[in-house]
């Protein structure tokens, strides 16, 4: 499915507290930049409160959060609480990292879209955003 659309997909990909390990996030930045979507890349140690503020300001389609540091059940949580307090409801809050399947069920039951563990095709995660985009956006 290719992105139809007037203007790019946008996509915020951020790092969540103390996590320093951005090698993912940063591989799927170029991936999802290369399927043609704009990528805005927040760097390392944001809050929620930052991310969810970076992605209002830049009119964002999905947040991609790339987590390894175990504070999963923390931070997507606080993450949907703020989209849902800023009426955001059309954007896809998605991520991944190191998330176990029994933690990956719970957050969705909260709203969080797909997770994706590390050695998911770039493709797959490509296709998962233009297709939720194109059911849930309309631009």
């Amino acid at each position: 499915m290719s992105n139809t659309f007037n203007r790019p997909i946008r996509v915020l990909v951020a790092k969540v507290g103390l996590d320093g390990h951005d090698r993912g996030a940063r591989i799927i930045a170029t991936s999802l930049r290369d399927a043609g979507m704009e990528v805005i890349y927040t760097g390392l140690r944001q809050t929620p409160e930052m991310v969810v503020n970076t992605a209002l300001q830049e009119d964002v389609d999905a947040i991609g959060i790339s987590i390894l540091s175990g504070a999963h059940m923390t931070v997507f949580p606080k993450i949907i609480k703020l989209i849902k307090e800023k009426q955001m409801d059309d954007v896809l809050l998605t991520g991944g990292g190191i998330i176990p399947n029994d933690d990956m069920l719970s957050l969705k039951q909260l709203g969080v879209g797909e997770l994706f563990p590390p050695g998911t095709n770039t493709q797959d995660i490509v296709a998962y955003i233009t297709g939720w985009v194109h059911e849930h956006r309309n631009f």
